[in-house]
């Protein structure tokens, strides 16, 4: 009866066009992590996953899913609502742009954010849009989106982060005094060490590119603006 309710109510849920979904911590049915399984001992172990958890990821693999409980860690909660936006902006573009060049133009505006999760999935990923022309493009946008999502996974750290700031400075430290690329090549390595949030470096890399010629996709990058301000998800150390 429970696994009829479950295929139901997915069925449900993949009809609302939802861009994440967050599950109850330790439930029998909804639990994503460590729920209590009886092996065949009747003996409980900690290591598996709720009946509707499974059937949730099973039926719609690239939906942002997460734990309650996990959300109180600020970097898991960051991580989710991050994958949550990246995957409004990724289906939005599937219905409104389906299109090489829309593909494109989402690839590149994620740029800096995948490097921050994985340089090296972040180059694979481009290599995928390199075959926009040539391959099928329901394979193509399928393999994007099982990567992309699976990326994002990957938690950042203020190592990545630091790599990414340093990279976006390379467009325009050439025409920074050098008082001020000392001071932000000071605050980069303040967050580095977990002196400051990424909110400091990242303001002051905000106004140089505001200030300073950049390429115009610097200006399109989501990195640079990932979600509503007012979340303050990024101020915190």
């Amino acid at each position: 009866a429970m696994q009829a309710w479950a295929r139901e109510r997915l069925e449900q849920l993949a009809g609302l066009n939802l861009h994440g979904y967050v599950l109850k911590k330790n439930s029998p049915s909804c639990g994503l992590f460590r729920v209590k399984v009886y092996d065949e001992n009747n003996m409980p172990q900690r290591k598996g996953r709720g009946l509707f958890a499974r059937a949730l990821v099973d039926r719609l693999p690239l939906l942002p899913v997460e734990e309650e409980g996990r959300l109180h860690d600020m970097r898991l909660r960051e991580n989710f609502i991050e994958r949550v936006f990246t995957y409004q902006r990724w289906t939005e573009m599937l219905q409104n742009n389906p299109t090489p060049a829309g593909l494109v133009r989402f690839h590149t505006a994620h740029k800096l954010t995948l490097m921050a999760h994985s340089p090296e999935n972040q180059r694979r990923l481009g290599q995928l849009v390199a075959q926009a022309g040539s391959m099928d493009w329901d394979e193509l946008t399928a393999r994007y989106g099982q990567l992309l999502m699976d990326t994002l996974r990957h938690l950042s750290t203020p190592g990545k982060n630091a790599n990414v700031l340093y990279h976006l400075m390379g467009y325009f430290k050439d025409r920074l005094a050098t008082s001020e690329k000392e001071e932000l090549t000071e605050t980069i390595e303040d967050y580095r060490l977990g002196l400051v949030p990424l909110i400091v470096p990242l303001t002051l890399m905000k106004h140089y590119v505001r200030r300073y010629p950049v390429p115009d996709w610097v200006h399109q990058q989501v990195y640079l603006n990932p979600y509503p301000k007012e979340l303050m998800l990024r101020n915190h150390v």
